[in-house]
């Protein structure tokens, strides 16, 4: 298939997971890349998985100046035609243990950051181009040790609906991605022993009884930022197993 033949793709949060799965097809399919990541290591490899021309930037969605770094580098390489915000982290702790710091530094990459990055490209998306969004089922999931980032990714939820509305006279989609369990490195800051922990649970609450892959999510994603889902926008596409029954 060369469903992204001819266009260019913004894609955060790319050097691993789903993000990686993502550019990876894109590229397979045809498709122009500009992707970002944090880890120089995890950057570099990155190049040696693109093809020659593509654009891999280290950025983070955190810093109040990534997306005028982003908006120039668009300026130098074209419009984009398809955006997916992809970048975040989670946490896990108890209610008491949460800060101001831990807030703010949460808030500031997976809320402040994609909102900041839609402000300044929307402008440089061509009419009829796809945004995507990277929530997770935390948002529904009501786990005592995630308020945190479960209200952070509850807001991108709410964010997306009306995102959809602003850029839709525009042929704009805008979408929303949610993983549920999915293989990635996402719960590396877990110990080893909490996370065989949680895993088990969740993985006991899956109707398909596995966790996904981070191809499988991608798919998901890939299909919302192609000409396949032309006629959808403001949803939510749920691939979790299972978990949420959505």
């Amino acid at each position: 298939m060369n469903r992204f033949s001819g266009k260019q793709f913004l894609v955060t949060g790319a050097t691993s997971g789903i993000g990686l799965a993502g550019v990876k097809r894109i590229a397979a399919e045809g498709g122009s890349i500009i992707a970002t990541g944090r880890d120089p290591e995890r950057l570099e490899k990155l190049r040696t998985l693109l093809p020659d021309g593509s654009v891999v930037l280290r950025n983070d969605a955190s810093d109040p100046t990534a997306a005028d770094v982003l908006a120039y580098e668009i300026r130098e390489h074209g419009r984009i035609d398809g955006l997916w915000l992809n970048a975040g982290y989670a946490t896990v702790g108890k209610i008491e243990h949460i800060d101001a710091a831990a807030f703010d530094a949460l808030m500031a990459a997976n809320v402040r950051g994609p909102m900041l990055q839609l402000a300044k490209l929307a402008d440089y998306l061509n009419d009829g181009a796809s945004v995507v969004v990277t929530a997770s089922t935390s948002a529904y999931e009501g786990a005592a040790m995630a308020s945190l980032y479960a209200a952070a990714k509850g807001a991108l939820i709410s964010l997306v609906r009306c995102w959809a509305s602003a850029l839709g006279q525009r042929g704009i989609r805008v979408n929303t991605l949610v993983p549920g369990p999915i293989d990635t490195n996402f719960r590396d800051f877990m110990s080893d022993n909490f996370r065989r922990e949680f895993e088990a649970d969740v993985v006991n609450r899956l109707s398909l009884a596995r966790v996904g892959s981070a191809e499988e999510a991608a798919a998901v994603g890939l299909f919302l930022l192609s000409d396949d889902a032309s006629f959808v926008t403001g949803s939510q596409y749920f691939v979790d197993g299972g978990l949420t029954k959505r």
